[in-house]
Formats: structure tokens, sequence, C-alpha cells
């Protein structure tokens, strides 16, 4: 009988794939998944270090973890991801009802680790970076995780050292996979049902493997028949390179929404915060596109009150967002992360950054409302990926990722159909499909 595992995952996309690839291996050492966490074998929490409070919240669930099993036989609680990363030993020390820690180079020893701890009884902590090694054994484990929306990571780490951000220190170095080693995955997941793919780094856009960039990753898998959507994030300007931007020329699967995190409209913060690009080089990249694809909409990222954002810093940043109309974005108040060089900077007073956050989130979400808005009454292309939550829907999403809620047919699972829009609010889109409307007019 096989062990039960329940996985948590906290954070990104890529922690998504981590922790589906994660389980990948470990089921070959005889462990099933389960979405019951009450009566588990092994309890495993994938972290992430990006947002607030991200150590605190491990050890909160661990807290949880271990009442809920205080009565009961104890788990192999395994912590993975960008906390364990970043902590290391120091976790292991300070609660010792962690057995083990693997940080995310380190994957390809997870099943060593766990054998090794049931016969032993020796706490591991696993934090070297070795992406290569890690990937080669990855590679030889097939991905059975898919969907007909499929994450699939191509690229890990950074070497931009934005001075806010901890990625470089807990993912390493850039690393970028294989080329032919992507594109076997890719065949792999279309042979099992996947639509779209959707590839993932923490500077996907500066991929670059045997002289292979993204933009001819994505011109390849354009040639995968089974294959009909094609998305990429997170990028980061100054990797945004001509050749790119060209291949939404020419891409008839790559959709017109371009995820391009810019962080700050004022080039004085963009320059404390060390993000070597400037505003008009990304308003530039906006230009370039629009004028190839005048479809193509951007969302983004801001972090609001950056150690030494003055007043005149943010109606800069407002005025960007006024320029772009940003149709989906993510707005942060900044918090220092350990170990970053603006962790000891003095931080803006939290009612002055809140006020801030309040004005940048009001401008953001009014420009998804329109856009919404504008989508009612139309009829759009929607991938269908599954029924929604309460099971009375389908659930499916535009070409812009908005999500989709509608009357349709089991059958369309996995189809891309159109779907008239009825009603929106700023998140989600509501409408019907085609069949469903012509039986009502019947």
């Amino acid at each position: 009988m096989n062990k039960k595992i329940f996985i948590k995952t906290f954070g990104c996309q890529m922690n998504e794939y981590d922790s589906n690839r994660i389980y990948d291996s470990i089921k070959k050492i005889g462990y099933e998944k389960t979405e019951k966490s009450e009566y588990v074998d092994c309890y495993l929490i994938n972290t992430c270090h990006i947002r607030d409070k991200a150590k605190e919240k491990v050890y909160h669930e661990v807290g949880r973890v271990k009442k809920r099993f205080k009565a009961k036989k104890k788990p192999l609680l395994i912590i993975t991801g960008c906390v364990a990363q970043a902590e290391g030993q120091e976790m292991i020390r300070r609660e010792p009802y962690i057995d083990l820690v693997i940080g995310p180079q380190s994957y390809h020893k997870i099943n060593d680790a766990i054998l090794n701890y049931i016969e032993k009884k020796i706490k591991i902590e696993e934090t070297d970076f070795d992406a290569i090694s890690k990937f080669k054994y990855l590679n030889n484990i097939k991905n059975d995780t898919a969907n007909t929306s499929s994450l699939l990571t191509i690229q890990e780490g950074c070497d931009k050292f934005c001075n806010f951000c901890v990625v470089p220190y807990t993912r390493g170095p850039e690393y970028s996979r294989p080329f032919k080693q992507i594109l076997d995955e890719v065949k792999y997941l279309e042979d099992r049902g996947t639509k779209e793919i959707i590839l993932l780094g923490q500077n996907v856009n500066a991929y670059e493997s045997e002289n292979y960039k993204l933009s001819n990753l994505i011109l390849e898998i354009e040639k995968i028949s089974g294959i009909k959507r094609i998305r990429y994030t997170t990028s980061h300007p100054k990797d945004m390179s001509k050749d790119l931007i060209q291949v939404y020329k020419h891409s008839k699967k790559l959709m017109p929404l371009v995820h391009l995190p810019i962080q700050s409209g004022s080039n004085r913060i963009l320059n404390l915060m060390n993000r070597k690009h400037s505003v008009d080089e990304y308003l530039n990249i906006y230009d370039e596109l629009k004028m190839i694809n005048p479809k193509i909409k951007f969302s983004s990222d801001f972090i609001i009150g950056y150690p030494g954002e003055n007043q005149e810093d943010f109606i800069e940043t407002l005025k960007l967002i006024d320029r772009i109309k940003f149709i989906n974005s993510y707005s942060f108040i900044f918090s220092p992360r350990p170990g970053t060089v603006a962790a000891d900077l003095k931080t803006i007073d939290r009612k002055i950054s809140s006020e801030r956050l309040k004005k940048i989130q009001d401008q953001l979400f009014e420009n998804q409302i329109k856009m919404n808005k504008s989508l009612e009454d139309k009829i759009i292309n929607v991938l269908v990926t599954n029924l929604s939550d309460n099971k009375t829907k389908f659930f499916g999403r535009s070409e812009y990722m908005t999500p989709v809620l509608f009357e349709g047919k089991k059958e369309d699972i996995g189809k891309i159909i159109p779907v008239k829009i009825t009603h929106s609010n700023r998140s989600s889109l509501f409408g019907e499909t085609i069949d469903i409307l012509n039986q009502k007019v019947a």
C-alpha cells in the first residue's frame, strides 16, 4: 500500500510546476498524493520568499501541522522552496518538528533524502545550487501532471540583483534548460492533452541555450499542432529583445498579453532599485509591440513606497499607468527582504504608503473594469479548462488570461470555443456558448 503525501504550495507558478515535478519524483518511492491533509505519512510545504513575512507564514503552517497531528503519528515534514533555500539549517534548529529542508535546486536529491531519513532518522538540509543536475534528473522522469493549460519551467535564477529582491540568493544564477529537453517535454504534454503551454522563468526572456533564445523556442513550439496557445512569464524589460518583439508579428499562437514588470514609473526610483532599465526604454517596448499588433495589452508589477519614493515619484507611476492602461497588475507596499541591499533602508511611513497603494490600485482596477466591460455583448475565444469549483459552470480563460465562467457542455473541456460575454466584474467575464444561446432562442 502506497504512503500518502500532502503537498501545500505557496507562491508563484514556478512553485506550482516544482510541486508537480517533486511529486513525479517521489511517487517513484511509493508515495501517493492526496488532497486530505489529516491522515498522511508525509507533509510537504513548498515555500515562497517573495511576499511579506514569508518565513513566518511557513512557521505558522508548521504550527498548524503540529496541532493537527498532536494525537496522531507524526508525518515526515519536508520544507522545500525559496524559504528553505534562504533559511537552510536554521529551520531545523528553530523548529525540531521539521525533518528535511530542500532548496529549489536540489529536488533531484529528494528521494534519497527521504529514504535516508526513514532508515537512519538523520535530518538533512540540501541547499546546493545545482540546476544542471536537477533538470537532467527531472528530464528522465515523465511530467505526469499535464492539464489543458500546463506550466513548464524553462529558465531559473537571476543575475539582475535588483536591490529589493531575494531571487538571486534563493534560486541562484540564471540557468536555461537545454532546448531539445524543453521541446521533448512540450511534445509529451501535448500527447497527454495539453493545449496551452505557459513557459516559466524568473527571467524567462533571458532564456538562452546553445544559441537558442526564447524567440526560437516560441517559434518551434508554434509548429507543434496540438499546442494552440503559448504564454511566458515573468519577463524583465532589459531582456525584451528585438527578436522576441518580432515574434509577435509572426506567431499565431503567442497570446497578446505581455506581463512585463516595471515596479515604478519613476526613473529615480528605478535607479535606486537597480532595475537597469528606464521608463523611456519600457515605453519604447510598449510602442513597438503595439505597432506590431494593436491588440496587445500589458500587465505589470508595482512596488509602492520604495525607500526614498516621494510624491513626485509616485505621480510619475500614476502617469505611466494612465499611459499604458495595464489590464491586470500586481501592486504591493515595499517590504524588506533579509539579505537584500534594500533590507536596511529607511522605510516610508506606512500610512503614506497605504494611501498611495490605494490610489494606484484604484486606477489599475478601473483599467481592468473598463477592459472587461468593453467585451460585454461580444464573442471571444475561450480555452475551456474545467468545471467551476461549485460544478455549476464551466471555467476557461480569454486570450488575455481573464477568467471566464459560462454555461457550456462537458465535451467543451480542452477546446477553444466561442463564448458570448453577457456581463463582467473587475476580475472575471461571464457568458454563454453559442450552442446554449441558440438552444434558449429556439
